[in-house]
């Protein structure tokens, strides 16, 4: 049946009719620029070549992603760029800013970008035409009305600085973000570790006011739940946000997922908190990093990162719990299933179930499409989260030894990788943008969308 669709502003929504077969993973095309299945293509791609094995301050490495119209802005650690999507097949830079504050997640929303500065500097940095001081942790905004030319508006000062920001939608002319900071440590001044972890077991909520965006300002701090092992440093990764009938927000926080109705979403209110044996507490090597909902918001895909994406975790002798996708009920918590990484990865591929976003169908089935760092990007149905099916895949070689995964590994591989309109757009960390195809029946009746922020979903759709 096919699903209603809630409408929300700004947003315009389009698609085909939904095949609703479950598609099953083809074997291996060689003839790929690196192995994939037939079903997977790569289409195109704007090269951004950098590497990890650099000082601080010199990276250059991309990151996050965000889709507005016919263009893809894609973070970097050195600031933003701004590409061409227009042809798929054929993406172009248009602008490149300056704005050294490592990582870089970014919000796009209207003629509004707003990007994380991620850790306090001991030395001045620029952004843009602005400098910023040392010690300083937040966001910056800009202006993005000439996507050729993104003018820098203003800042923010947060407690514990901005590891990654969700759009949380516009309520009465501002725009709302949600700033999380991953994790306590060195929050704060002088602080021992009960002050850091005391000032980083917050959620920042943040109003940008789309007639003045200049005056953005800290609206409140929403206390987090958890962490259950108080050996664990207090501090949400990165959180997701759905609209439209549901309002929900999941928080990737710690060892305890947080779970918020945002009915008002200068209000988050804690409905209920997710925890999986082994991930998150001090006998595990790494906490919650990521979620999103499906579009109906009856699912949440949870993903963590052990090693904190510089380890090879995803090797055949590890544990499946190293390399797996969770599916947990968003209504109540409980879990529905699990999706292991079916291709074994060596000690010298960094590699976690990283970035990832849900393909709005209007079948109401489920499609992820995830990026894995060295394990490249997958397309996964969990239509029946029982019983996941792997659609399709694209899994680069290994990029050699290096200084990292115990002096094994260099850094890299796809940071993310999400669903825009028809392609899968990958942010490779030290090659750039890259696009793929996918040939399969399980996207059919895929939405098109005038804008994605993957972390944030504007609208909902009915349950089946």
């Amino acid at each position: 049946m096919l699903k209603h669709i809630k409408i929300v502003s700004g947003l315009v929504v389009a698609g085909l009719l939904a095949v609703t077969n479950l598609a099953i993973a083809a074997p291996p095309n060689p003839k790929d620029a690196h192995p994939s299945t037939k079903n997977v293509h790569q289409m195109g791609s704007e090269p951004k070549p950098a590497t990890f094995s650099v000082p601080d301050g010199q990276r250059v490495i991309s990151s996050d992603l965000a889709f507005q119209g016919r263009i893809a802005y894609q973070g970097n650690y050195n600031g933003f760029r701004v590409i061409d999507i227009s042809a798929p097949g054929n993406p172009k830079l248009i602008a490149e800013t300056e704005c050294n504050g490592d990582q870089g997640d970014i919000v796009v929303w209207d003629h509004i970008l707003v990007r994380s500065w991620n850790t306090k500097r001991s030395e001045d940095r620029a952004c843009g035409t602005t400098t910023v001081p040392a010690g300083f942790e937040g966001i910056h905004v800009w202006d993005i009305s000439d996507p050729a030319n993104p003018t820098i508006l203003g800042a923010v000062e947060l407690p514990c600085g901005s590891h990654t920001a969700t759009a949380a939608g516009v309520v009465e002319g501002d725009l709302i973000v949600y700033s999380n900071n991953s994790s306590s440590g060195g929050c704060g001044v002088g602080l021992d570790r009960a002050g850091q972890d005391a000032l980083g077991d917050w959620m920042d909520v943040i109003a940008i006011p789309l007639d003045d965006p200049a005056s953005a300002s800290l609206l409140t701090r929403v206390q987090l739940a958890g962490p259950l092992d108080p050996a664990v440093r207090s501090g949400c990764h990165d959180a997701a946000v759905i609209l439209g009938d549901v309002n929900k927000a999941a928080c990737a926080s710690a060892d305890t997922i947080n779970v918020w109705d945002i009915s008002d979403p200068r209000n988050p209110m804690l409905q209920f908190t997710i925890n999986e044996p082994g991930i998150g507490d001090s006998t595990s090597n790494g906490r919650w990093h990521s979620a999103a909902f499906t579009w109906d918001g009856q699912v949440i895909v949870a993903g963590w990162e052990p090693g904190g994406g510089g380890a090879g975790e995803c090797e055949a002798t590890d544990p499946d719990i190293d390399k797996t996708l969770f599916f947990y009920d968003a209504n109540t918590g409980a879990k529905l299933g699990q999706w292991v990484l079916e291709n074994d990865q060596g000690a010298d591929e960094n590699c976690t179930m990283h970035n990832y976003n849900v393909v709005p169908l209007r079948s109401g089935d489920y499609l992820v499409v995830s990026g894995n760092y060295q394990a490249g990007t997958w397309a996964i149905d969990f239509t029946d989260p029982a019983n996941p099916q792997s659609v399709g895949w694209a899994d680069p070689e290994s990029l050699g030894p290096g200084p990292f995964c115990g002096g094994q590994c260099q850094i890299g591989g796809s940071w993310s990788t999400y669903w825009y309109n028809g392609f899968m757009y990958e942010s490779d960390i030290t090659v750039g943008l890259q696009v793929y195809g996918l040939s399969d029946k399980a996207r059919a009746g895929a939405i098109r969308l005038q804008r994605l922020n993957p972390q944030t979903q504007e609208f909902s759709l009915m349950p089946r």
